[in-house]
């Protein structure tokens, strides 16, 4: 996955602000399933994911609509998530780095914790403790209480942590027993390490995988290990012997979700071929196939209402979860029927969920078209759609159009350079700005679609247009009253004080856009005091002080053409803004270099009156395209192109652009 936002150890981390495009309330998981977790009490099922979003539904058979709530602040995937505290609390870990503690019945987040240092890819829970134990690519284990947690406050938000170290590489899954008397975690090491979390103490070391750990369990007392690998098998281990007692080599590849029943005789097992196993872990011959999922398995979760389970959650890299029965698995077993031979294939148990909850579709493929300001993507249901970069929003709907060929027809030959970067991680469409290449983009105000009311073609920059769309409501950026007076001077009409006021005066983003410091915390009204201390100075720059970027300088040559039979002249370096037209150096070459006398000039212009300035320029210039032709690589260019269309499209070799001048043959 994308690592743009890791923090680099060494030097200082670059500030980037990020924001995605998304509809206020976003109902549906837009991306895999990372997490789950089943609140038997109220009913009700946790979804955590990819599109980094925690949704809260309703399990009711017969609800038309399971969606009760969206819990909403991290800004990446959601690796995984624990529901603590007899369902009150929920903790969660993500790709941003924090772990964040939730009031789970009304769906907000209480505190969020920053201790490790990259992605955090998985929780440990121990109910009779209220012990939580978060791990991740930073290979740390932090040991919380959860009763401290839920009683953080924002003056009293400092929390002590006992870690546990010694792994060598990212950890990818944790367990620890109910008692909390062991804790095991698993990595890409292979190993599956051991310690005692009341004393933080090394228990030991068990080898026996070939790849990567991506899923445990403990029973209860803490004597016995499940873990399932990339290796495609299962292990069983024994803590007290310190060894490897039973190998299940169930799986045609890697095994990445378990579950086990409260008797610890049982493993459903999921993974990356799709099929979902109950074993016999007494009797490994003795397995069935509850069902085949249409995607790689990432988390399952037994409803434990009653003794065997009746069914058994199961979220994949698509965004649907399915419910799955497992009415009827145990009479079939001990029937006699069972086929123990594990070569013949086994016939599913289930081949329609019980229950589904729907899925949104994820955006999968991207092309930011010329203008670098509108984005064309398709997604998982093959639908194609046009974006707007600096309105945040969708611009319309095209449908299973051909992606390749939609591109072609909206290609225009403009230059505009890159301001922003994309990544679809989520699902949706992120959009990133970067200090360095932020305001990198003017274009003028007609090109872009804004029209002025008094006529002007103002320049504009895309970047700063954006940030101050995206701070508009962030109180320092608001005039304040006694600067007012400052600003009368400057004002023409009342719309122009407006446009000082507050945003840009060309176009604004939706209210629901949060904006992302660093990918930390989203900018909501309520995060005011945080945005405060984390918006860097180069946005303040733009936003509160209202100081616009320069513009970007081209430098070029200009010659004349060979064909000319002119001189070839002393190569002289010039330079001009990048959007400086064709036409503007046509005008240059005829009015200072090929210096035609003056009366020509004059003639065209009416005798009765004197021109003014304006049709002074304008009579240069259908003067400058009648007699002379600019050339680029032997190419004659068009006087509307600007100096950086040119250089990227025509001249497009390394070195200062090359343009050639001759006059017209008449």
């Amino acid at each position: 996955m994308a690592t743009h936002h890791r923090q680099n150890a060494a030097g200082r981390r670059k500030v980037q602000v990020s924001y995605v495009i998304r509809d206020e309330v976003e109902k549906y998981n837009r991306n895999g399933v990372n997490a789950l977790q089943l609140d038997p009490a109220l009913n009700r099922l946790f979804t955590a994911g990819r599109d980094s979003i925690i949704r809260i539904w309703s399990v009711y058979q017969h609800k038309q609509d399971p969606y009760i709530a969206s819990m909403e602040h991290h800004t990446d995937w959601v690796n995984d998530i624990v529901l603590c505290c007899n369902g009150k609390t929920l903790i969660s870990a993500s790709s941003d780095t924090t772990v964040k503690v939730w009031n789970a019945h009304k769906g907000f987040c209480m505190s969020t914790l920053r201790t490790h240092k990259d992605y955090v890819k998985a929780l440990a829970y121990a109910k009779d403790k209220e012990l939580v134990a978060s791990a991740g690519l930073d290979r740390q284990i932090f040991l919380w209480d959860v009763n401290t947690l839920t009683a953080l406050t924002a003056s009293n938000n400092t929390v002590t942590t006992s870690s546990l170290s010694g792994n060598k590489d990212s950890i990818y899954s944790l367990a620890m027993n109910q008692m909390g008397t062991v804790i095991v975690s698993g990595s890409t090491e292979k190993v599956l390490r051991v310690w005692d979390p009341r004393t933080c103490a090394k228990l030991m070391k068990l080898k026996g995988h070939t790849d990567n750990v991506k899923s445990l369990l403990l029973n209860r007392d803490g004597t016995q290990c499940l873990s399932g690998s990339s290796d495609g098998t299962i292990r069983l281990w024994s803590l007290g012997q310190q060894r490897c007692i039973a190998t299940y080599r169930v799986h045609d590849e890697g095994v990445w979700a378990l579950q086990v029943n409260e008797a610890f005789t049982h493993v459903y097992s999921g993974g990356r071929d799709k099929k979902i196993y109950c074993t016999d872990l007494r009797n490994p011959d003795i397995r069935v196939l509850i069902c085949e999922e249409k995607a790689p398995v990432l988390k399952m979760e037994l409803d434990r209402s009653a003794d065997p389970p009746p069914a058994i959650w199961v979220s994949t890299t698509k965004s649907s979860v399915n419910k799955w029965s497992l009415k009827g698995m145990h009479n079939f077993r001990s029937s006699g029927e069972y086929d123990n031979d594990c070569t013949t294939p086994l016939t599913p148990l289930c081949t329609q969920p019980e229950q589904v909850i729907k899925g949104g579709a994820s955006i999968i493929q991207c092309h930011i078209l010329n203008d670098k300001r509108h984005i064309l993507t398709k997604d998982t249901n093959n639908n194609v759609a046009f974006w707007d970069v600096l309105k945040a929003c969708k611009g319309e709907d095209l449908g299973k159009v051909e992606f390749d060929e939609e591109i072609k027809k909206r290609f225009k030959m403009v230059y505009v350079p890159n301001w922003f970067s994309v990544d679809l991680k989520t699902g949706m469409l992120t959009i990133t700005l970067d200090e360095s290449d932020c305001f990198a983009a003017w274009v003028s105000a007609k090109d872009a679609g804004f029209s002025s009311s008094d006529g002007s073609d103002p320049k504009l920059n895309l970047g700063g247009l954006l940030l101050q769309a995206l701070l508009e409501f962030w109180p320092r950026t608001r005039i304040n009253p006694m600067d007012e007076e400052e600003n009368e001077g400057n004002q023409v009409n009342g719309e122009q004080e407006n446009r000082v006021q507050k945003g840009n005066g060309y176009f604004q983003v939706p209210p629901h856009t949060n904006i992302l410091i660093n990918n930390g915390d989203s900018g909501g009204e309520t995060e005011s005091m945080l945005l405060n201390e984390t918006v860097p100075q180069w946005v303040i720059d733009i936003t509160v002080d209202k100081n616009m970027p320069k513009f970007n300088k081209i430098p070029f040559y200009l010659q004349p053409h060979s064909s000319s039979g002119a001189k070839t002249l002393k190569k002289d370096r010039l330079s001009a803004s990048d959007m400086l037209q064709v036409r503007k150096v046509m005008e240059h070459v005829y009015e200072k270099i090929i210096n035609l006398d003056n009366e020509s000039q004059t003639t065209s212009s009416s005798a009765n009156d004197k021109p003014g300035e304006q049709e002074k320029e304008e009579d240069m210039a259908m003067l400058a395209e009648e007699k002379i032709e600019l050339m680029c690589q032997d190419q004659v260019l068009d006087p509307n192109m600007d100096l950086r269309t040119v250089k990227h499209f025509i001249w497009k070799s390394g070195g200062d652009l090359t343009l050639h001048y001759r006059q017209k043959s008449t």
